[in-house]
């Protein structure tokens, strides 16, 4: 196909995942628990544009993100649907709430948080123990409660009781309890790859390092890759086998379908990787790598990792164990320098991610420093292919639209950048 002809969506998406240059840069936003907008702020942008925001629905109740209506998926140009999306968005049932800030939104009718005298609000757990709260003036839920804190327990009978005490177990396996879960995932699936010219994305399990966190907390955890290690590597192993067998009805039950299997670890924080490399490929490149590449035999699927941070001297091994597509690539973080990474990696991996710094540039920049921050990421990202536009992580409550509206104009026509 000639490149300056129009292209579907999904053939947009394969080209760049090919590392081809399509017709556009294809566009990923809001689909997706790392490429989405908070509540917050997606009630502002539909305020801003006239459009009718009178209760606004939230699916990710940790992170606290917005449902987006077709007209705004088609508003941004966005080329991507989330197969997860009936379960977490559409196949539910809704109760209306509001918010501290006096925004009405609607809950799934599963999530009942408590507000507390304080106007917090908290989660508990059906023996009542507090597992999370989002104070009075926050915007998402904090964990405050870490199951093996006191120490590894002797073996993980029952780890799926120490699951459900985590913020992070509550969402997904809701769904997965139903027993027709896997025939009406299928049946959603091939309405979308029949009936839609989008690619289609899943969220796969794998996290590894983040759920040592969840169970240890950041701190101890982060100890015991070296003082304990005989003991993560048990953790790590019973978590493998677990994500082995949710990932294995992915893939038999839509891997012929979708486009992007969507794995998460986070790896860095803003000034390096968690772990030395040495650590990372001694014992979590291994566990990583049978994941990704069981998924990779068994799918027609791409490899879609979220890792934050600074975790350039991590990105080759993660290469080696299998993932094809980088998110959400933390520009502002150091030694992430975009056209560094381009040029290092660009032949081997896709960047899905980094073309607007949320940190920075979108809630604190002008919509004219934002409509230049986007230009430079992209004409760094673009040529070549190998690029799916996507901001770094979730758009946080306090971006202005005008910013948003800025991005999504330069981006909306972004093609010319290709010739």
């Amino acid at each position: 196909m000639n490149k300056k002809e129009s292209m579907s969506s999904r053939d947009r998406v394969r080209c760049t995942l090919e590392h081809e240059e399509p017709d556009r840069i294809p566009v990923d936003f809001g689909t997706s628990g790392t490429t989405s907008l908070s509540a917050i702020a997606y009630y502002n942008l539909k305020k801003f544009l006239g459009k009718s925001c009178n209760l606004v629905k939230i699916y990710d109740v940790i992170q606290q993100l917005a449902v987006m209506e077709p007209e705004m998926f088609d508003y941004f140009c966005v080329d991507v649907v989330d197969v997860d999306s009936l379960f977490l968005k559409y196949d539910t049932d809704w109760y209306n709430a509001k918010l501290n800030n006096g925004i009405r939104i609607q809950y799934p009718s599963w999530f009942k948080p408590v507000k507390e005298e304080d106007d917090s609000f908290s989660i508990y757990h059906e023996d009542g123990t507090k597992i999370a709260r989002m104070p009075k003036t926050g915007h998402f839920f904090d964990q405050i409660t870490y199951p093996f804190s006191e120490g590894y327990p002797a073996d993980y009978d029952n780890i799926g009781d120490a699951i459900s005490k985590i913020q992070w177990g509550i969402i997904r396996d809701n769904h997965k309890k139903s027993d027709d879960y896997w025939k009406k995932l299928r049946e959603y699936a091939e309405k979308l790859h029949n009936k839609t010219d989008k690619a289609l994305t899943i969220g796969g399990p794998g996290k590894l390092f983040e759920w040592g966190c969840y169970f240890r907390r950041l701190d101890r955890f982060c100890s015991d890759l070296i003082r304990q290690p005989n003991e993560v590597e048990k953790l790590l192993d019973t978590l493998v086998d677990m994500q082995m067998k949710i990932l294995k009805k992915v893939c038999k039950t839509v891997g012929d379908l979708v486009d992007i299997i969507r794995f998460a670890d986070d790896l860095g924080e803003n000034n390096g990787p968690f772990m030395n490399p040495k650590i990372y490929k001694r014992m979590f490149k291994p566990r990583h790598e049978k994941l990704w590449k069981y998924a990779r035999k068994h799918s027609s699927a791409k490899i879609f990792l979220h890792s934050c941070g600074s975790i350039k001297p991590l990105i080759p091994d993660l290469i080696d164990a299998g993932i094809d597509i980088l998110n959400p690539v933390q520009i502002s973080a150091r030694d992430m320098d975009p056209q560094e990474l381009k040029n290092r990696f660009g032949e081997d991996i896709v960047f899905w991610g980094g073309g607007a710094d949320t940190t920075k540039i979108l809630n604190y920049g002008t919509p004219s420093v934002v409509e230049k921050h986007v230009t430079k990421m992209i004409q760094i990202f673009s040529p070549r292919g190998g690029f799916v536009f996507n901001t770094v992580h979730n758009v946080l409550p306090d971006v202005p639209p005008e910013n948003l509206i800025a991005m999504r104009n330069v981006v909306k026509n972004s093609k010319v950048m290709f010739y």
